[in-house]
């Protein structure tokens, strides 16, 4: 999925255990890194998957960073509205497509690249791509049913240099290039092609899955991004080193990136304050000591994400789900999250409020912090409030269908562990929620997405209440912010299993509308009939740099990171 968790090992939501890694000498100079002036050493949990076709539960964004800088996309984007659909020529390895036949055909030409050995990158690369994940489609964590590549009614390779992909229908071109093209990641045909999608891929996803032979593997070493894998320790550090046949214009000027995964927010930052790392974090409880990090030669830069922060609802729970399912307790419930506090107390100023699907300053909630108007809603539809007690349905012909009388206000939260303000965010909410006699049993665990999936009311696994990953924001977006990997129904990412005809229709004509209007009024419902309730979106992550440290910033909002960028100030 599209969730984009913080790159520090052992603050992270998703994916493999928490290990160690030590400290390493250096020293704080601004003129070279703590292993060197050719070297920057950054706090980054260990990535696990290393194949640039995305797999379920190998979705983190320190994959997505790290299959980057081995293997470039078809595709870069920046949102500074500098270019046509938010391309980014420098980086991309194709021109801009040429739209036609009514919208309905992309033309997309390949720019002069070399994968690492040498070979020509080509329409051979393209076409290998597609082999694999049209035919292997299921096992993809991108793919959704209607969606990519589903909606391509012919996808056809004119010669070495130009393909074109026709569509079913006309979408919105803004959406189809940076919704679906962004998918796209050439891929070496001479050096992994083994004459059939499915054995290939196979092999591929097996050879992804052993992180220890991601070093010596010799798939591995064809690439076409401007780093190459120099080291990789399973849960541990991990070196990229500068790849000198890259054939992109951003070529690296550091000769080794270091990444480096630690095991909590506290030994992160006690590294950090001890200037061993020259790229890292300050966690939200620390904030306190920015003026003493910036006073050792630090710059100290929050990274603002192009995102949401939402607390997921599960209807389809056999027993509160149909509590969710009315829209007075969702609209009720929000209105007990105190966002503008949390944001300023809790998370330092370093938060804002979402008030909807689509990425704001967080200004207009449709439903603002109001206990008064909360009790009110809950009084007139049916339920006894206990102050500091339990609420229970008193009127069942109130409470809505379904919902039985004596049915509590009573819900578990599962939440991200390791995260102190997102701790302190819930015993916030919680306090508030107590006030009017609604119950919540916080629940931390180290992987909140895993345990709270997509499910049936029949099965075991859907006994879950609310769920909450986002403590560096729920979801990141690709250049579009539109909704149908999110809210539509049977998304692959609606994992409460919202469903609602009219969210449907509006996702679909954001998809399919060239007008602008399409996008505000997806976002007006939505933000309107809650299929989540919406919470304080921090920034990614405070971003703290030794000050000699060019080309960090600006951070890109869509939460990947180009170290080829990178250089010690001389």
């Amino acid at each position: 999925m599209g969730t984009r968790i913080r790159i520090a090992c052992g603050v992270a939501a998703i994916g493999l255990s928490l290990t160690a890694c030590g400290g390493g000498a250096g020293n704080s100079s601004q003129q070279g890194g703590a292993q060197g002036k050719d070297t920057a050493t950054v706090a980054f949990r260990t990535p696990n998957w290393i194949l640039p076709i995305s797999a379920p539960g190998f979705t983190q964004g320190e994959n997505d960073i790290f299959s980057t800088a081995l293997y470039r996309k078809l595709y870069s984007y920046k949102l500074d509205g500098s270019s046509s659909d938010n391309i980014d020529p420098r980086r991309s390895l194709a021109e801009a497509p040429a739209v036609s036949d009514g919208g309905r055909t992309l033309t997309i030409t390949l720019k002069d690249n070399t994968w690492s050995d040498g070979k020509p990158i080509t329409t051979k690369d393209i076409q290998f791509w597609w082999d694999l994940v049209t035919t292997n489609k299921d096992k993809w964590a991108s793919y959704r049913p209607g969606g990519f590549p589903d909606n391509i009614a012919e996808f056809k390779v004119k010669d070495d240099k130009t393909f074109s992909f026709t569509t079913k229908k006309a979408y919105n071109a803004a959406w189809f290039i940076g919704n679906q093209l962004n998918r796209i990641v050439p891929l070496p045909q001479h050096a992994w092609d083994k004459g059939d999608a499915k054995q290939t891929f196979t092999e591929l996803t097996e050879a992804a899955k052993d992180p220890k032979s991601y070093a010596t593997n010799p798939l591995w070493k064809v690439g076409s991004g401007p780093w190459k894998l120099e080291k990789y320790v399973p849960n541990g550090e991990v070196v990229l080193a500068k790849a000198d046949t890259y054939s992109g214009p951003d070529k690296p000027k550091l000769n080794k990136v270091v990444l480096r995964p630690f095991t909590g927010d506290d030994s992160e930052f006690n590294v950090l304050r001890a200037g061993q790392i020259d790229y890292g974090y300050i966690p939200p409880a620390n904030l306190s000591q920015k003026t003493y990090l910036e006073s050792k030669g630090y710059t100290v830069s929050p990274w603002y994400g192009w995102s949401i922060t939402y607390l997921q609802l599960n209807f389809n729970n056999p027993k509160t789900g149909v509590l969710f399912k009315q829209p007075y307790l969702r609209q009720a419930l929000q209105m007990l999250i105190d966002q503008p506090t949390i944001s300023k107390v809790i998370w330092g100023d370093m938060a804002s409020p979402t008030c909807g699907p689509v990425p704001s300053k967080g200004e207009g909630c449709v439903y603002p912090f109001d206990p008064a108007k909360a009790k009110q809603l809950l009084e007139a539809n049916g339920w006894k409030v206990v102050p500091d007690g339990q609420t229970t349905c008193q009127d069942a012909a109130k409470c809505g269908e379904g919902v039985e009388q004596g049915a509590p206000l009573a819900f578990t939260v599962t939440s991200q562990s390791g995260f102190t303000a997102t701790s302190k965010m819930f015993a916030e909410i919680k306090s508030q929620m107590a006030k009017l006699g609604v119950q919540l049993t916080i629940k931390e665990v180290p992987d909140s997405v895993a345990v709270t999936p997509a499910c049936k009311p029949s099965e075991s696994k859907c006994s879950w209440d609310m769920s909450f990953f986002g403590s560096q924001g729920s979801w990141y977006y690709p250049a579009f912010a539109s909704g149908e990997r999110l809210f539509q129904t049977g998304a692959p990412v609606n994992l409460g299993s919202y469903s609602n005809p009219e969210a449907d229709k509006l996702i679909e004509q954001a998809q399919f509308s060239a007008d602008a209007s399409a996008l505000t009024a997806y976002n007006a419902f939505l933000a309107k009939d809650l299929p989540v309730l919406w919470m304080p979106n921090p920034v990614y992550q405070i971003s703290a740099y030794k000050s000699g440290l060019q080309g960090v910033d600006p951070q890109d909002p869509m939460n990947l990171m180009y170290f080829q960028d990178w250089s010690w100030k001389s």
